[in-house]
């Protein structure tokens, strides 16, 4: 059973039964895990920061993000994961309509209503594909648009379509490009438009170090925007909102740059080989993806959230339930590309299902 929430996510604590997840497949993380020398740095530091009460500005970490980035610093805000960015961000420019997407990451959708803000959603292509004239058109007097490159949870790429939007909507209305998963994807510097900052006054993309660097429990996001919109949003932040330990272990985990790239390209080599597995082994059928995760499509009459909860039940083993995400139906699932042992027991899990008719 789902724990009852507004907005669905996956994890372990996704569902009330958590201690049953032998496996999670339901959250896309880096699947290396946090870098040691992230873990290493808490370790060391827990001692003398756990009494302090942590840099507020979170200084040294913006240094870290602004040579990571090559970006100035003063355009860069944290916060306790990019979750609270995206509220910042509502909060702040969501006054009366947004335009969103769909389906996509539902914390937009929560995060503009919270605010008091009408949602017009703009349905994906069939083949789930953004299509750019639509959302410009939707996008006409509207306060905000947010995008998510790649998309969650299709784990498809629309790079130019995205940049077409982001040069199209009128430069009053406010942008929110989500790249939490960018750096997982096979050309992150091909596809991120990190860059069109310097440009586009009112855009904010928005990153994370729970993905890309496999930290979601210690909650760091980040964004880079003109210097007005970090000051707009950061007048909403709360004091000491990112603590030390998640400050230290995001300044160690941005200069070690071989654990995103190795992450990479484990994700692009068992990427193939679960697309390859699964359509060759079950009945289920794989869809196309350029991210750390995808959506594999269930037989027709099929429940997703039943087959969530029997695949768990019977195996061990946690996907992504994609009936909650506005847009979709009850016959997709989300699942992580992890390790290769971890990717095996996914495919035996499925193969189960499909002899448990």
């Amino acid at each position: 059973m789902t724990i009852a929430g507004a907005c669905s996510h996956g994890g372990v604590y996704s569902i009330a039964d958590h201690k049953k997840v032998r496996l999670d497949f339901s959250s896309s993380v880096n699947p290396l895990g946090a870098p040691a020398r992230a873990v290493r740095a808490i370790e060391r530091q827990a001692g003398r920061l756990a009494p302090v009460y942590p840099d507020p500005e979170c200084r040294d970490l913006k240094k870290s993000l602004s040579r990571y980035l090559d970006v100035d610093a003063a355009q860069i805000a944290v916060g306790n994961g990019a979750a609270e960015i995206i509220y910042w961000f509502a909060q702040a420019f969501a006054k009366k309509r947004v335009v969103i997407p769909a389906p996509t990451f539902c914390e937009y959708e929560l995060a503009s209503e919270k605010a008091g803000a009408e949602v017009t959603f703009v349905p994906l292509s069939s083949d789930f594909a953004l299509d750019a004239e639509a959302v410009i058109k939707s996008a006409k007097g509207a306060d905000a648009v947010f995008m998510c490159n790649p998309n969650n949870p299709t784990g498809l790429l629309a790079t130019d379509a995205v940049r077409k939007v982001i040069e199209g909507v009128d430069p009053s209305t406010k942008i929110l490009l989500d790249e939490c998963f960018i750096e997982l994807v096979d050309k992150p510097k091909a596809n991120t438009l990190v860059n069109m900052v310097r440009d586009c006054e009112n855009l904010v993309v928005l990153r994370s170090l729970t993905k890309s660097f496999g930290m979601a429990g210690l909650r760091l996001g980040y964004s880079v925007s003109s210097l007005a919109l970090v000051q707009a949003m950061q007048a909403r932040k709360t004091p000491w909102n990112v603590n030390g330990l998640a400050q230290a272990a995001g300044i160690a985990a941005l200069a070690d740059g071989s654990h995103v790239a190795r992450a990479r390209a484990l994700v692009a080599r068992e990427r193939r080989f679960l697309h390859d597995r699964i359509k060759s082994k079950t009945e289920f059928v794989p869809l196309k993806s350029d991210a750390n995760y995808f959506l594999i499509q269930l037989p027709e009459g099929s429940n997703s959230t039943e087959f969530r909860d029997r695949l768990l039940k019977k195996t061990g083993v946690l996907v992504r339930d994609c009936s909650t995400f506005t847009g979709m139906d009850g016959r997709h699932i989300r699942v992580a590309v992890k390790t290769h042992r971890e990717n095996v027991a996914l495919v035996q899990a499925l193969e189960a299902m499909k002899l448990d008719g």
